[in-house]
């Protein structure tokens, strides 16, 4: 049988510790974080799911203080795996796993390697991203890969709902390619960095909109950062008005405003973008409540 110590947070890490264990792998422990009071936990909590299935969770806050990394060597694990967790495990714990440690990443590696990889697929206008599972190295997303598995983006999706299903994705790979892990024999090809990008983590400030902007890219930030992250937002001269949901029209609406900025036809809110085109919003809110057309138009109107 298998051993394997797991480093695990969000969906990703709750359903890939569930394929884990569905194939017996022998699991001394599970490896989360605490989650920050801060934060928006939208997302199923590994530390639950390791409790259901009877297994030992810790949750340290350096896992690569020497203290620790003796700790997981004296476990000898064939293998680490890491689901989503969200801290960069030095080589020193890397090397404790005899037969490697893995990584599910959640893009077409070598592309959008680094943090929030579906966020920054989503902005960029991506039609198209997945999950990698790959071997980890002291690099970030750079070790050889074993396989992937692709998801469509459309139009419309927003950063969760591509996200849920890279979460399926993941777990469905790693379900196929887990008995030829363990039997030796699962492929294993060259992360070509060189064919790839890297982009950094995401704070609310980026969500800001600019309207000058071109009504795809406003529409691709408002679909990268919706509820339950941050979400965009535009300071307009009333007030700070967040933009959870824009359709964009093919046509400027009748009587649709002639200069860029947020306008109101009856109870629908738009926007008119640098290029000239014309996006609907469709849900938005004012601190914190939700605002309709009226409430967003007021915020556009100097007071």
């Amino acid at each position: 049988m298998a051993r394997a110590v797991v480093f695990a947070y969000h969906d990703v890490g709750t359903a890939c510790l569930r394929v884990l264990a569905r194939h017996r792998i022998d699991i001394p422990l599970v490896v989360t974080h605490e989650d920050d009071p801060r934060e928006n936990t939208w997302f199923a909590r590994v530390a639950d799911v390791a409790r259901e299935l009877r297994l030992a969770v810790a949750t340290p806050d350096d896992p690569n203080d020497p203290g620790f990394v003796a700790r997981i060597a004296a476990l000898a694990p064939d293998f680490l795996f890491s689901f989503y967790y969200r801290r960069m495990l030095s080589p020193a714990l890397l090397a404790t796993a005899r037969r490697g440690a893995l990584n599910l990443h959640g893009s077409l590696l070598p592309r959008y390697r680094g943090r929030a990889p579906v966020n920054w697929a989503v902005l960029n206008g991506e039609v198209e991203t997945g999950a990698t599972l790959h071997y980890m190295t002291a690099k970030p997303d750079a070790g050889d890969i074993v396989a992937q598995r692709a998801v469509a983006i459309g139009p419309d999706d927003t950063a969760r709902e591509v996200q849920d299903r890279v979460a399926a994705a993941g777990a469905a790979l790693l379900d196929d390619i887990l008995p030829a892990l363990v039997a030796g024999t699962a492929p294993r090809r060259a992360n070509d960095l060189a064919a790839g990008s890297y982009f950094g983590g995401r704070t609310p400030e980026d969500g800001r909109i600019d309207l000058a902007w071109p009504a795809r890219r406003v529409h691709d930030l408002v679909r990268a950062v919706a509820p339950p992250y941050p979400g965009a937002f535009v300071d307009l001269p009333g007030g700070r008005l967040a933009v959870l949901r824009t359709r964009r029209l093919a046509a400027p609406p009748p009587g649709a405003a002639s200069s860029t900025g947020i306008y109101v036809q009856g109870e629908r809110a738009f926007a008119r973008c640098g290029d000239g085109a014309h996006l609907e919003i469709l849900d938005a809110a004012i601190g914190g409540a939700p605002a309709g057309a009226a409430a967003s138009a007021a915020l556009a109107v100097p007071r």
